[in-house]
């Protein structure tokens, strides 16, 4: 039987939307989107509205499962999958290394959590200082976050916990780092 949740909206598709909405968060243009896929803005805005409404009422969770997978397959969409945001040698280097580097991607994972925690937008921190768009992060965010359900559904539960223990501590040193730039903690000077 086949979910009537997963029928395209005004022409576009449940992949359709993923691709548009992991495209808009890399950077790109939804106008620029829209003109490559072929639809009005006006029609995108309606199916995203619709769609959103369609992961709300989703008791079975299949929408939003789908979405994610989709969003971080956007680069293999077959319209949108050639559009780009320009990106530097350092952030492509960046970006291929958290695709194939576990640990460098809870590194950044670690980092990104510290400047949230010190005031800064970490997915800006990111982006500035790696090169990696929240969108591409996200994109990646998603194939490891399968994997890491993977291993847990296999009951590889060591490996994910090795995985978030350097994670953390990863943030640790990057909570450092930011205390140190800012002058230290308030309580630094505190003694019990």
């Amino acid at each position: 039987m086949t979910n009537p949740l997963l029928e395209p909206i005004h022409g576009v598709s449940l992949q359709d939307y993923a691709a548009i909405s992991a495209k808009m968060a890399s950077g790109i243009d939804v106008k620029e989107i829209c003109k490559t896929l072929g639809i009005e803005q006006a029609v995108y805005e309606e199916a995203s509205a619709i769609w959103v409404t369609r992961m709300q009422e989703d008791t079975t969770w299949e929408v939003t499962t789908l979405f994610g997978q989709y969003f971080g397959e956007a680069d293999q969409h077959p319209k949108l999958s050639g559009l780009q945001v320009a990106m530097s040698e350092d952030g492509k280097a960046n970006l291929d290394k958290i695709k194939s580097d576990r640990y460098f991607y809870e590194e950044l994972c670690g980092a990104r959590q510290a400047a949230y925690n010190y005031g800064f937008d970490g997915a800006q921190w990111i982006q500035d200082n790696f090169g990696i768009t929240l969108g591409d992060f996200q994109g990646v965010a998603m194939k490891w976050s399968t994997e890491q359900k993977a291993e847990m559904d296999r009951g590889f539960y060591d490996n994910v916990h090795h995985f978030l223990a350097h994670q953390e501590a990863k943030q640790k040193e990057y909570e450092a780092k930011f205390a140190e730039e800012q002058g230290g903690n308030v309580a630094d000077d505190v003694e019990y």
